[in-house]
């Protein structure tokens, strides 16, 4: 199956442009851990994923992470190509979190169809505003949520984008999505095993509690 099947204006195209973006489309695999871009390298260009999962996030001046969004089959990475998009600096990194495919779309073209195209246009604003609403409501959790709160909810949306309540996931890793200290996050785990809630082992978090789980991320 080729891009256009994976980008909702396809239709909307004209078959020249169709044909100029199925030619520059390049169709990648990447394997599980694998940096596909890294912050202050150059413009990567727009990211379609066809399948897999990736997870773009910052990384600040002291090396701390923190995972403002996942990646999964027919999104888009607009800030992968930021350098298409005026008056916007928004420097990520993007990972492989699960075996990907998925192709890169040059940014200069990608910006000439925005320019000739209303319908890909108005599609790359919706992107836009939705990334941008995501980041603001990442930035309102770590404003207003308290770090338990916060741990308690990132465990449970692992826990279904697993399929499982065994979450094979280090404190270390944890860190990094929810950009603290790996201390801080051993801790906390330890309190919730404490209470019951999780069971801790080697390289994986096991949910015990799911409910009580529930009501911490949403009290």
């Amino acid at each position: 199956m080729d891009v256009g099947a994976y980008l909702p204006f396809w239709t909307s195209l004209t078959p020249a442009q169709q044909e100029k973006l199925a030619k520059a489309a390049v169709l990648r695999h990447g394997t599980k851990g694998q940096m596909i871009h890294g912050t202050g390298e150059q413009c990567l260009g727009l990211l379609v994923i066809r399948s897999g999962q990736l997870r773009a996030f910052i990384l600040s001046e002291e090396g701390r992470e923190i995972t403002l969004y996942r990646l999964f089959e027919r999104d888009i990475c607009l800030f992968s190509a930021s350098c298409m998009l005026r008056d916007i600096q928004f420097d990520i990194a993007v990972e492989v979190e699960r075996d990907a495919d998925f192709w890169i779309i040059p940014p200069d073209l990608y910006r000439g169809l925005m320019a000739e195209s209303a319908a890909v246009a108005n599609y790359t604003n919706d992107v836009m505003s939705s990334r941008f609403s995501e980041v603001m409501w990442l930035i309102e959790q770590i404003m207003w949520r308290s770090f338990d709160q916060r741990l308690a909810g990132f465990l449970l949306t692992e826990a279904r984008l697993e399929g499982s309540l065994v979450l094979p996931v280090t404190h270390e890793r944890i860190a990094d999505h929810l950009g603290t200290a790996r201390e801080v996050v051993t801790r906390m785990l330890r309190y919730f095993q404490s209470e019951g809630m999780v069971r801790l082992a080697r390289g994986t978090v096991e949910i015990t509690d799911e409910k009580r789980l529930e009501a911490l991320a949403e009290s």
